[in-house]
């Protein structure tokens, strides 16, 4: 009976309002922009207004993205705390899947935005297997010079004492049907925010890379000689990709979709070796991605940002398992290729609301 597990950064999942848009112009929004707000008082007002307004239409197409996995486990990322986890769940998800996710996971991770990663759990799974949760583990605080992965281009931007993780490598134990499963939820340093001019992709590589190796090692130390007979998932938003689809031309002359490999990725140490499978390499070159980034038409692609990497004896006894992507919550602004358009969910817009910026990952999953 497969169990029906997926990931998703569901984008600033928050229960506060962020007001520094006022003195710092690249942290306020568009809309408010556009009305020059010059006294404070007047600015928290109009924010929290738009905020309020936004957050209803956002968070129910987040449901509505949800509630099309179908998912028995889901792991989340940019969820503020677990009182905006739990009121998400009660007032968003519950109205429309009822009985729902009632074993709720969260703990404060190293983000300085303060958002984190979740896992929520049903009790049982669709067929009526139990889920248990059996113990959880933070590795937030490891650093650099504890794990060895202090290097010279890490010092760059770091000191041997900083924490290794963004946010965390969140390990949780679960046993389905009395049968055990390791989840690692991530959510890895993004692409943009380094001091280096040009690429920010391959200037944040050194983090995200430190990053992929230490939850290696986690998982190596854990397993041991036993690891190729395990069963574990390494879930999350981790900012890299493999490859991408090259989107050219503009809706007046229309598009052309050109599939690209990169040379290098932090995602390497992961599938070097054998060590794990991604398993959304399962589906077609073309289909695979889960973000549409954007920088006018001059900058566009298609990536898969968003994983369940498994475990080789996940792999080998799920041979057929081809994961889905949920795309039906992507705001119109993005570009399809040929035959993979959807219909969107209601009130869907061009830029916003949208059900996030990242597409779920979703597959079933037979536990061994």
């Amino acid at each position: 009976m497969p169990l029906r597990l997926a990931t998703f950064n569901i984008e600033n999942l928050m229960a506060r309002f962020d007001f520094s848009g006022f003195r710092k112009q690249w942290r306020q929004d568009r809309v408010v922009k556009m009305f020059g707000v010059e006294d404070q008082e007047l600015y928290r007002d109009l924010e929290q207004a738009r905020l309020i307004s936004e957050t209803d239409d956002t968070r129910q197409l987040s449901a509505l993205a949800i509630a099309e996995t179908a998912a028995d486990i889901l792991c989340l990322q940019e969820v503020d705390d677990m009182a905006a986890l739990q009121a998400f769940e009660e007032n968003y998800l519950y109205r429309m899947l009822g009985y729902g996710y009632r074993q709720k996971i969260l703990v404060e991770g190293n983000d300085s935005r303060g958002i984190d990663v979740a896992v929520m759990m049903r009790d049982r799974t669709r067929d009526g297997l139990p889920i248990e949760l059996v113990d959880v583990r933070s590795h937030a605080t490891l650093t650099y010079q504890d794990l060895d992965l202090f290097t010279p281009q890490i010092a760059l931007t770091n000191q041997p004492q900083d924490r290794i993780f963004r946010r965390d490598c969140l390990e949780v134990d679960v046993k389905i049907g009395g049968r055990p499963l390791t989840l690692y939820v991530v959510h890895f340093k993004s692409m943009t925010g380094s001091r280096e001019e040009g690429d920010a992709r391959m200037a944040t590589m050194p983090v995200r890379e430190a990053e992929a190796r230490a939850v290696r090692h986690i998982i190596e130390q854990r397993f041991d000689r036993n690891l190729a007979n395990r069963n574990f998932v390494i879930c999350g938003d981790m900012n890299d990709y493999q490859e991408r689809v090259k989107v050219i031309g503009d809706r007046l002359d229309g598009y052309r979709f050109e599939p690209a490999r990169e040379e290098v990725s932090a995602l390497d140490i992961f599938s070097r070796d054998g060590f794990a499978e991604n398993i959304v390499r399962r589906r077609p070159e073309m289909d695979r991605w889960t973000l549409y980034h954007a920088r006018g038409p001059q900058e566009q692609h298609l990536c898969q940002l968003d994983y369940l990497w498994l475990s080789p004896a996940l792999s080998r006894a799920n041979p057929d398992a081809v994961p889905q992507i949920i795309r039906n919550g992507q705001p119109y602004r993005t570009v399809f290729p040929p035959d993979q358009a959807v219909e969107r969910f209601p009130r869907i817009g061009w830029d916003r609301p949208k059900a996030s910026d990242h597409c779920p990952v979703v597959v079933s999953l037979e536990i061994q």
